[in-house]
């Protein structure tokens, strides 16, 4: 989409959203809308609408053309007798029986076929090219075969359909496409594109260009593969915020400005390679850091008391929204004797230079003030479960006049109007590089989703629009509905390998 669009933008140029729709089977609807609803979320135009559907009396036509030429013939063979007979990467093909009937009879039994006379699968239009070609695709490819099926645009007013290899340089040659750019599977099929091309004597004829797909680690990019995960429940479906579809990427909250950026960066090339997701994550994290609200909660939360702060007492302290604004802003936030931190902000047993809370240490509260750990309750287990704590009246951020210098900023959420909250992380759908190479049933990462009950503050309840915030020290999130639950979903961590 990028570069179809890019290069429009570019030459001021004109961009269609075609969509081939020669298999009723696979077609629907929804499919369609969806497509839309992706490249209105980009931000992308395109000029008009048009299906391979809008053409069928067109391609119906110059299938009948190329009869008439001597380029094409009916062939009875079934499927199976045709993929035997078509030969293999260094050995021949073989020649249909029927390869050889007359123009007439041709035209005759293409009229049958369309008029429904015949069962599907009983009979089918080939090419007439080449049974020895080097290029598979060139062995008198079946362009036109019969299939009973509701279309969901046309109904049951076909029989018979146009294979896509046949479909696509007609349609582009009907809209009047100058570059038709794909993808390079396509590469290997662009003598057949050029051959209908040719043979119909279309001028100009459209040029068909290849480019590598995009290929990130990590990531299931077949859309095979993908339908597999939604059909066996593998995901919640084509939205799931693991899913690399646009679809899924929106729902995980993805920028598409940041996505757009990704694939600027990246660029085009003309032989397939691999993009590595930490750099997609780099990408998304630089425009979340500059774009996203920062808010408070705690992942793992763990009570502290503060001790000698009044019990009936509460104040107000100024929380910078984003310190990348030009104009900063900031909001307000309760402050109370009672505050939980995130469990792995403390240490019973801290580790050389370590700047976070531990017993008979000082750490900063983000916004407020200095505390110090005076006394550790623990659980059965010997765990943390409280923390008594004593606070520096002096320390309080912005006018802080205690003296007193600490490395470590921890935050925190009010005992009192904190909300409990479901919190997502997620993993790869893949596992990392040392599995390449195996099915990507066999790299699939069965734990792929993390759910932690934490606390927020109320403020990221205040705005379900779907903003992104970033949760302090822990990543980028926004509110989202799982099935039926509202649950704080993690964008992308602050870590490059937090996900691994």
């Amino acid at each position: 989409m990028c570069l179809n669009f890019g290069v429009k933008e570019k030459y001021n140029g004109k961009c269609n959203l075609f969509l081939d729709d020669t298999n009723p089977s696979k077609e629907k609807e929804e499919y369609e809308e969806a497509i839309k609803k992706d490249i209105a979320w980009l931000g992308f135009k395109y000029d008009k609408v048009t299906h391979a559907s809008d053409f069928y009396e067109d391609i119906y036509n110059f299938a009948e053309k190329e009869i008439m030429l001597g380029n094409a013939f009916v062939c009875d063979m079934t499927p199976e007798e045709i993929s035997l007979n078509r030969g293999t990467l260094t050995q021949a093909g073989k020649e249909s029986p029927f390869r050889n009937r007359s123009i007439d009879e041709n035209l005759r039994l293409f009229r049958e076929m369309r008029a429904g006379k015949y069962k599907d699968g009983e009979k089918c239009l080939r090419a007439k090219i080449d049974m020895a070609s080097p290029n598979i695709n060139m062995r008198d490819p079946v362009i036109y075969r019969i299939l009973r099926e509701t279309h969901y645009r046309t109904g049951d007013k076909w029989c018979i359909y146009p294979m896509y290899d046949f479909a696509h340089p007609i349609c582009d040659y009907l809209q009047g496409v100058t570059h038709s750019l794909c993808t390079l599977e396509f590469e290997d099929h662009r003598p057949l594109y050029d051959w209908v091309g040719e043979t119909l004597g279309f001028n100009p004829k459209p040029r068909q260009i290849e480019f590598a797909r995009l290929n990130v680690t990590n990531l299931v990019m077949s859309k095979r593969y993908l339908k597999k995960l939604v059909d066996d429940g593998s995901v919640d479906g084509w939205d799931d915020p693991r899913m690399p579809t646009l679809t899924g990427l929106r729902n995980r909250g993805i920028p598409a400005e940041a996505l757009k950026d990704f694939c600027s960066r990246i660029g085009i090339a003309k032989a397939n390679s691999e993009v590595q997701i930490s750099y997609l994550e780099a990408v998304v994290r630089e425009y979340l850091n500059l774009h996203a609200e920062r808010a408070m909660g705690v992942l793992k939360p763990l009570k502290v008391t503060i001790t000698n702060y009044p019990e009936d007492k509460t104040e107000d302290v100024d929380f910078e929204i984003n310190p990348n604004e030009e104009e900063k802003r900031v909001r307000k936030i309760k402050f109370g004797k009672v505050l939980y931190i995130d469990a792995d902000d403390f240490s019973l047993n801290p580790p050389p230079k370590y700047f976070r809370l531990k017993k008979d240490g000082l750490v900063r509260l983000k916004s407020a003030y200095i505390i110090r750990c005076d006394e550790v309750i623990t659980d059965e287990k010997g765990e943390p479960k409280e923390l008594l704590c004593s606070y520096i009246p002096e320390s309080r951020s912005g006018n802080d006049t205690s003296g007193l210098k600490v490395k470590g900023v921890i935050q925190w959420v009010n005992a009192e109007t904190a909300k409990d909250v479901k919190i997502r992380k997620y993993g790869y759908l893949l596992k990392d590089e040392e599995y390449a190479g195996q099915d990507f049933s066999e790299r699939m990462n069965k734990e792929s989703v993390t759910e932690f009950s934490g606390k927020v503050e109320p403020y990221v309840f205040e705005n379900k629009d779907g903003r992104p915030y970033q949760l302090m020290r822990t990543g980028y999130y926004k509110l989202l509905d799982v099935k039926g639950d509202t649950v704080l979903s993690e964008i992308v961590s602050l870590k490059d390998n937090f996900n691994k």
